[in-house]
């Protein structure tokens, strides 16, 4: 089997040159022990993210290493939660050494996406967090293999430097069967070439990873006249642009006479939300919830079907409420931009704890009861705002 030819490309946008200020995009490839590494990254923008470039830098970096090393430790892991956490825990290892460097006052500084392929024979790993877009080519087309992940607007994200981060990586094993090529980039290039509305990505994308076909000098060179001309030069306010191809030799390209650049818009129902399935879910749990409770205390079994006792405290009934999955960020809207995103936080809540407060200890009784005052409180809010 012949390896895979890598490309990457990572070039400022108009709206960087004109402030005067750096790219804030990174991408790299690897090839190391039989496994082949494509990684794209975007820095965050705005005043708050000083040091992004260097986070995005340290980030594909950190992986690409992480993972021609490591590969089949990932690969063949069946606890998908530790991998994702694993990952996450070497970047923010590797981007502690950048906090002393450049004497900064946490990982908020470094934030940047981070978009990753990795494929070792015919293995494949993928990861994502953020914005951009990862695509699969093959001899049907193309199609995305992981989406844009964009908070309420597409002017916010989620970046791999939050502290909790790997609640929001999405981790993809597969296998390369039918695949031509991969190909990843940054949200300067992802919002030329993906409509959101259709799901659809245009043919232009294969197109790109053709260009790898050449060998990895011709078709970054290539590849990087094609973004600046038609990326880049869009406008005097585009973003910073990578893009990263992983390409399969001796594999069916697609009949690009036969690709589709247009299709219908996918009809959403927005009624049908995680928190409508809480609400839902919220008095079977409680009743399940009695019955766990009466086999471990030796009580009698509630009847089948039977809503929770009615002479049963409030406080403690209500604390077996379903818990909420909502995500624990919510990032800030930035200032709105024709293209790219200029400015993304998230919630004060999620930042770095204090190593200096040190918890008391709170009587049993007492904490049962701030839960269930809260819970009650919490409820009644859900239903009002419903």
């Amino acid at each position: 089997m012949t390896d895979p030819v890598l490309v990457n490309v990572s070039l400022i946008g108009n709206k960087h040159i004109n402030r005067g200020t750096p790219c804030e995009d990174a991408s790299c490839t690897l090839s190391r022990n039989g496994v082949s590494v494509v990684c794209v990254s975007d820095g965050a923008g705005g005043s708050k993210y000083t040091h992004a470039r260097f986070g995005s830098q340290c980030a594909v970096d950190c992986i690409a290493n992480l993972l021609c090393d490591h590969f089949d430790a990932f690969y063949f892991e069946n606890r998908e939660s530790l991998s994702r956490s694993l990952l996450v825990t070497a970047v923010h290892s590797s981007m502690a050494d950048l906090l002393v460097e450049h004497q900064l006052d946490g990982l908020e500084r470094l934030s940047c996406t981070l978009l990753f392929v990795a494929v070792k024979g015919d293995l494949v790993l993928a990861g994502h967090i953020g914005d951009g877009l990862i695509c699969r080519v093959s001899s049907h087309g193309v199609s995305p293999l992981t989406l844009p992940s964009n908070g309420e607007n597409a002017s916010s994200t989620y970046f791999i430097t939050f502290p909790n981060a790997q609640e929001y990586l999405r981790f993809i094993r597969t296998t390369t069967d039918e695949t031509h090529a991969f190909v990843l980039m940054s949200d300067g290039v992802e919002e030329m070439v993906y409509d959101s509305s259709t799901q659809l990505v245009r043919p232009v994308v294969a197109r790109l990873a053709e260009l790898a076909s050449k060998g990895k000098e011709q078709a970054e060179e290539e590849l990087a006249a094609t973004i600046k001309e038609f990326v880049i030069g869009a406008g005097q306010n585009t973003d910073d642009a990578s893009v990263g191809i992983l390409y399969l030799p001796e594999t069916d390209a697609p009949d690009f006479s036969s690709m589709k650049d247009a299709k219908a818009k996918f009809q959403r129902n927005h009624e049908d939300t995680i928190r409508a399935v809480q609400m839902e879910w919220i008095p079977k749990v409680k009743h399940a919830q009695e019955i766990l409770s009466a086999l471990s205390s030796g009580k009698p079994l509630p009847p089948s079907g039977a809503a929770p006792s009615e002479d049963e405290p409030e406080e403690k009934k209500e604390t077996k409420t379903m818990p909420s999955t909502e995500p624990s960020e919510q990032k800030e809207e930035k200032p709105q931009a024709p293209k790219g995103k200029e400015e993304i936080a998230a919630n004060p809540e999620v930042q770095e704890p204090s190593s200096k407060i040190t918890p008391k200890m709170v009587p049993l009784w007492a904490f049962l009861l701030m839960c269930g005052a809260f819970v009650v409180t919490l409820i009644i809010l859900i239903l009002y705002l419903i």
